[in-house]
């Protein structure tokens, strides 16, 4: 009988440990919080709030551009956050040569495209409403560079929203200084991952993920 006892006793210490052990375990369980804080996705930002140097001189929010006409209420530079981000960045390689970026154009509300699209219909230079342009999804910009210090823009040939062939990326019978401007430009945009397009030296997309074509006009309030 004490022999059986001795026998079954190992066996009897390691289910009581066990028992304890699972009950330990369920008591930590039971303290853990139930629901976990969940961050809502951000789906559009404000580049100046990320970076102030950055400069607006946003042409649809005055008169001077190619429609002679405001087609937005206020001027605001209001993106996808990739596409903030990879400004951000850019904007920080530029300060270190006494330069920055100035931004023409960022998002454009759909009903803007169909607006530009009467007056321009022409896919060289404005994309068809159907279609939608990149801007219309907030993953383009229209920009420049400039020195921080005089706020003069580097001489890139043509003004914004030039449309002719003097504007695209292929035409080369320009002074030196404005192809090394534009060749600047192009390859500290695309070092971040953004792509420009043929007709404009100034246009460039982040085309990385695909958003859907936006109507909402931002308010002036804030």
């Amino acid at each position: 009988m004490m022999k059986t006892f001795f026998q079954i006793l190992p066996v009897f210490v390691f289910l009581m440990m066990f028992s304890c052990k699972s009950d330990e375990s369920k008591q930590i369980k039971t303290t853990e919080p139930v629901q976990k804080t969940i961050k809502k996705p951000i789906k559009w930002v404000e580049l100046k709030k990320m970076d102030s140097t950055f400069v607006l001189d946003m042409r649809y929010a005055t008169t001077n551009n190619f429609v002679h006409q405001k087609m937005y209420p206020c001027a605001r530079c209001i993106l996808r956050p990739e596409l903030a981000l990879a400004l951000v960045e850019i904007q920080k390689e530029l300060k270190t040569k006494g330069l920055g970026l100035k931004l023409f154009d960022c998002y454009r509300p759909g009903k803007v495209q169909k607006a530009l699209w009467k007056i321009m219909p022409n896919p060289s230079y404005v994309a068809d409403p159907k279609k939608g342009s990149m801007h219309n999804r907030g993953v383009a910009v229209d920009l420049t560079i400039i020195d921080l210090k005089t706020g003069k823009q580097l001489d890139m040939g043509t003004p914004f929203d030039y449309f002719g062939k003097k504007a695209h990326h292929s035409y080369q019978k320009l002074p030196k200084e404005i192809l090394a401007n534009r060749l600047m430009l192009k390859n500290i945009m695309e070092k971040r991952g953004l792509q420009a397009i043929t007709s404009e030296w100034w246009h460039y997309s982040y085309r990385k993920k695909s958003y859907p074509i936006e109507q909402w006009v931002w308010r002036c309030d804030r």
